[in-house]
């Protein structure tokens, strides 16, 4: 996995612009999609999952240039908790497999339209939410339906630092990456 420059697309820029809330599915999205279950031999289950270190920093950043930031997720896990905490994530929902009553609640808390509101994801339960966020954005490694309901799609497959690819687009459109940068090496 590299985290390469990007030109990003100027339909994707004037979209980005706008966005004042970052919010994004968590399996495929900031993880590789993997669901990794440990059983022991009391029949208890462990969950794990495997997170990008440069989606944690991209979404902290964000949060740093006063870009809130979420998630929506249909499984509900305590893996998923902590990397929101630790990732300093304001809006947190798990346990959705319907999305859209979620992401209109969190609109509501914000204050914010749909046109300020980016939305990252990749399968299917994705496209409710594409149909309504201002920048809808793909995963490289999406479904063909996601990739086609898009307003960008990431260079990045999931897990892989396609977050922060997208956290970038939104801080170089709105002129703040530069001012972004000091802050992710303090």
């Amino acid at each position: 996995m590299t985290i390469r420059e990007v030109k990003f697309p100027a339909a994707a820029m004037r979209r980005a612009k706008k966005i004042r809330v970052l919010l994004m599915d968590v399996d495929g999205t900031m993880t590789p999609g993997y669901v990794c279950l440990q059983t022991f031999p009391d029949s208890s289950v462990a969950e794990m999952k495997i997170f990008n270190a440069h989606d944690g920093a991209g979404i902290k950043l964000a949060g740093i240039m006063g870009i809130r930031t979420g998630l929506i997720t249909g499984r509900d896990s305590p893996a998923t908790a902590r990397r929101a905490r630790e990732a300093g994530m304001e809006f947190v929902s798990q346990g959705q497999p319907k999305k859209l009553e979620s992401y209109k609640a969190i609109l509501t808390r914000a204050g914010v339209t749909d046109e300020e509101v980016a939305y990252v994801g990749d399968d299917l339960p994705d496209l409710p939410l594409f149909e309504r966020a201002g920048l809808a954005v793909a995963v490289a490694d999406a479904v063909p339906e996601v990739k086609r309901a898009a307003h960008y799609i990431t260079t990045l497959r999931g897990g892989e630092g396609a977050v922060r690819e997208v956290v970038e687009l939104i801080l170089k459109s709105q002129g703040k990456w530069k001012k972004a940068i000091p802050q992710a090496i303090a």
